[in-house]
């Protein structure tokens, strides 16, 4: 009878394990087996294995065959190997003290892969741990640069509202000081005026008075030549009258 050693599902919905059977290569797939040799559970870590590993060289000694995924699990657990001793016609002591060593290596190369594994994992995560700091840093730094820049805008904005009110205030002072300048200038402006003003009087009061004194000089002035007039007329009349005398 053809027989095939395979692996049938077993267990739940999304939790499955399986068993390693030894079937009738003519039935389906997983239908009766003849013999249970063992099981494999792959959602335990590390992964759950049992294998009956005699009765399973036994079944290949008879002939039976292996699904591929039977034979990478019997591989990997040693059990072909074992076989492959028996096959050789060693005796059950070296058999025994090749396999202790075979799983003596097996175990240390676990062991390393496992480790492999973990140090993959401690620098996976310390990676995460780092981008997610860098990440952190980076979002930090850019909040403080834009804190930055709008202190740096306030401070622009404040210094040009100052400079503009500095502007203003002095525009208003100097308009005031030009309104309060402006009275001062017409009144300095009108007085000269109003001296100009008084004094005009004055100069033509003064323009006036040698008139008048040269008005009153010439009435003096012909009282005098009338009474050199009149008196020249009386010595001629008196000479005339001495000379008529004498006559």
């Amino acid at each position: 009878m053809a027989t095939t050693i395979r692996l049938t599902r077993m267990g739940r919905k999304k939790r499955p394990f399986y068993r390693l059977v030894v079937l009738d290569s003519r039935k389906r797939r997983d239908g009766a087996y003849l013999a249970n040799l063992g099981y494999y559970n792959p959602f335990t870590d590390p992964h759950e294995v049992e294998l009956h590993t005699d009765d399973i060289v036994a079944w290949l000694s008879k002939g039976a065959t292996l699904s591929e995924t039977a034979r990478s699990l019997l591989k990997a657990e040693g059990v072909m190997y074992k076989y492959s001793l028996v096959k050789q016609g060693m005796d059950v002591a070296e058999v025994a003290r090749l396999m202790d060593d075979w799983t003596a290596k097996a175990s240390a190369k676990k062991e390393g892969a496992v480790a492999a594994a973990n140090a993959k994992v401690e620098a996976e995560r310390a990676a995460r741990v780092k981008r997610e700091d860098d990440a952190k840093a980076k979002v930090a730094e850019e909040a403080a640069a834009a804190a930055a820049k709008v202190a740096e805008e306030a401070a622009a904005k404040a210094a040009e509202e100052a400079a503009a009110k500095a502007a203003e205030e002095a525009a208003a002072k100097a308009a005031e000081e030009a309104t309060e300048e402006a009275p001062a200038e017409a009144a300095a402006e009108e007085a000269p005026a109003e001296a100009a003003a008084e004094e005009a009087p004055a100069e033509a009061a003064i323009e006036e008075a040698p008139v008048e004194a040269a008005a009153e000089e010439v009435p003096a002035e012909a009282v005098a030549e009338e009474a050199s007039a009149a008196a020249a007329d009386g010595e001629e009349t008196k000479s005339d009258a001495e000379e008529e005398g004498s006559k």
